[in-house]
């Protein structure tokens, strides 16, 4: 027989195997012994009344003495397969005897021979239970019950269900067998929902400890509650702690074929245990959105994986009929900034951006309102990396802030409209309190997770470290720009919530799309709009009718969901009157957006059409005197004198720039006025 011996561990399973040889050769010259016709073609095809009375008159068993177990040398396969399952010798031995014909071909015929039906040539349970020199009486038998180690670890294959019990062929499946042979790679049932989880380099050694720790026990289930940190690192890195492998489900791929979720934790299961691995499943929030969708599929998983170190992990705190036993519950806390930086360095040293790792701290600080898991962060660094490398110089800032926009899925893209800002704070044009509230919000969303993690200054009541803030002014006073530039300087993708596909005339409706949206923000590193929230947010009312009920009940609610946001919001309004009071009391930053002066009308007048060849007779500073407008005005007036001045093919005329402001002032239903457009009234008379 073909044998291995790279080493003594290897050989040892083929020693093993050389003892089921045996037992089988024994049998089959015990069977030999009583043939009246061991030549017979025919043998196994049929049954004579001679062959009857022989079966009869037999007193079953082969009569052979049981398979002496021996000691396995460490590192052993055969050894280590049997602590990780928990097998007793017999069982080894039973395992060894089914899986005999995957790794010799010639005990398939001898099986078949001793079966006494050439077609059946695996083992039966009958058979499996006599070449371990037991007879079918035995109790034994039950070692290859459902619930047995054997059968419930996956180890063993029980078929022909319709068979009597004695009967029923026993299979060992391929991935065992590859096992067994030394092949390490993962059951290719898993193929599409096996990820990567890469272990937290930064995490702390009694945090990782104590994770894994709280495995030991019980079900062996831990959710680790990410509160912005990266509970899938800590997950990796608890199981790295503990000496396992570490073997990662994307719950985004098992959501998309919910029908074989069961199927394929029972695969990641056997894999676990065949590998001394752990199980990490998430983020939860990729799962079937569905409430009965995901009970069913992680009670399915749950149980699969029942008594394997099991991780989850995500945002959401589990709820008790996801599975039959309540897992041990871990908060998984923010990094701080030097972590932060820690990890980042980690992360463009392994990108093999070596000459930028000096500079990690300040890289950090340029994204550090963002919050990321080990993957994301390792993807965004390569990203990073391979665009500085491009050019031939170190990652920069801009660089980092690019690749981390890339790692937003598409999602919250599904239910608002995404902005990648273009301006910056060099383009506002706003009164100093105004742009103090402004800076006040990028550093707050800069800062939260040491301010209100680190440093514990999160209030109570369940609130999120989320930070809300609310513009008010009137229209084109420059609101919604003014959020462009935050989400700017904080490296983030701006995203306007169309309020179209908020507000539903069904009751209930509003309140789940703003939960949806709300969810996915929670998920993206962005700067969530909405823009004309008063639509949405408006006060509560006395209640007349029914309308008037459930008006207060979607207030109500928002109210209790912005408490519980973990994201970056701004409110825009023209009316601060009609908010609610108590969506006041709730927002960190308060921003007022006035009208304009003279001095910043003319600022912004120039700043508008800096771009454009001006012909000598342009006043701009009569324009910022006596034009009262916003500057959202202002701009759209630029754009129409731009046009003017594209169509003449000549500098920008000052007959040019009333022109188009006497159009805005129409559009806005404002007389033309002569005391405001003096000498120029006539020039804008027919406009």
């Amino acid at each position: 027989m073909k044998q291995r011996r790279e080493t003594p561990a290897d050989a040892h399973l083929w020693e093993r195997l050389r003892l089921v040889e045996e037992r089988v050769r024994r049998a089959v010259a015990a069977r030999r012994a009583v043939d009246p016709d061991p030549d017979d073609p025919y043998r196994g095809r049929y049954l004579t009344p001679d062959g009857a009375d022989r079966l009869l008159g037999a007193p079953g068993g082969l009569g052979l003495p049981a398979l002496a177990p021996d000691a396995a040398p460490e590192g052993s396969v055969l050894g280590e397969l049997a602590d990780r399952f928990g097998l007793t010798p017999l069982e080894t031995d039973l395992l060894l005897v089914v899986a005999a014909p995957d790794l010799d071909p010639r005990f398939e015929p001898l099986y078949g021979y001793l079966n006494d039906d050439l077609t059946r040539r695996r083992p039966t349970v009958g058979l499996a239970l006599e070449l371990c020199g037991l007879p079918t009486t035995s109790p034994a038998r039950f070692r290859l019950a459902p619930d047995a180690p054997l059968v419930a670890g996956g180890l063993l294959r029980v078929t022909d269900p319709e068979r009597p019990p004695l009967a029923r062929v026993l299979a060992v499946p391929d991935r065992v067998t590859a096992h067994l042979l030394g092949n390490t790679a993962p059951d290719a049932r898993l193929a599409g929902v096996l990820g990567t989880a890469h272990p937290d380099p930064t995490a702390a050694p009694q945090e990782a400890r104590r994770a894994a720790a709280a495995t030991a026990g019980g079900s062996r289930h831990v959710h680790l509650r990410s509160r912005g940190g990266d509970a899938e690192g800590l997950a990796a890195a608890a199981l790295d702690a503990a000496g396992l492998g570490c073997l990662a489900l994307d719950a985004g791929a098992l959501a998309e074929r919910p029908g074989e979720a069961a199927e394929q934790a029972r695969v990641a299961a056997l894999e676990a245990r065949l590998t001394g691995a752990g199980v990490v499943l998430g983020p939860l929030e990729e799962l079937p959105g569905e409430p009965a969708a995901r009970t069913r599929l992680l009670r399915a998983c749950c149980a699969a994986l029942r008594g394997v170190p099991f991780f989850t992990y995500g945002y959401a705190v589990w709820a008790p009929e996801w599975s039959a036993d309540t897992p041990l519950t871990l908060p998984v806390a923010a990094p701080g900034p030097e972590r932060q930086a820690e990890r980042w360095r980690r992360a463009l040293e392994d990108a093999g951006d070596g000459a930028s790792t000096a500079d990690a701290p300040e890289l950090a600080r340029a994204v550090a309102a963002h919050r990321l898991d080990a993957r994301q962060l390792l993807r965004a660094a390569g990203a990073a990396t391979r665009a500085a490398v491009l050019d031939g110089r170190p990652v920069s800032a801009g660089d980092l802030r690019v690749a981390v926009r890339a790692q937003n899925g598409a999602g919250l893209a599904r239910l608002a409209r995404r902005v990648e800002p273009g301006v910056g704070w060099d383009d506002l044009v706003l009164p100093p309190p105004t742009h103090r509230r402004l800076r006040e919000l990028a550093l707050r969303a800069r800062h939260r997770e040491q301010v209100l993690g680190a440093w514990g200054m999160r209030p109570g009541g369940g609130r999120g470290r989320g930070v809300i803030a609310l513009f008010a002014g009137e229209s084109g006073t420059g609101k919604t720009m003014s959020a462009e530039v935050v989400a700017a300087d904080l490296g983030m993708d701006l995203y306007v919530v169309d309020l179209s596909t908020v507000v539903d005339k069904y009751i209930g409706e509003t309140e789940k799309n703003l939960e949806r949206i709300f969810t996915e923000a929670s998920a993206v590193n962005a700067v969530l709009l909405f823009d004309e929230a008063d639509a949405i947010f408006g006060k509560r009312s006395e209640v007349k009718g029914a309308h008037d009920r459930h008006a207060n009940i979607e207030s109500a609610y928002l109210l209790q969901r912005m408490e519980s946001f973990d994201g970056i919001a701004v409110l825009t309004t023209n009316l601060r009157a009609n908010l609610d009071e108590a969506f006041t009391r709730r927002l960190d930053v308060v921003a007022d957006f006035p009208m304009p002066d003279t001095g910043q009308r003319l600022a912004l007048w120039e700043r508008c059409l800096r771009s454009l060849p001006r012909a000598d007779d342009l006043d701009l500073a009569f324009c910022a005197d006596r034009f009262e407008l916003a500057g959202g005005s202002i701009r759209a007036c630029a754009v129409t004198a731009a046009y003017l001045a594209a169509e003449a093919e000549a500098p920008l005329t000052m007959r040019q720039v009333v022109t188009a402001v006497a159009q805005e002032y129409r559009k806005l239903g404002r007389l033309v006025l002569e005391g405001e457009f003096g000498p120029y009234t006539a020039d804008v008379g027919q406009v």
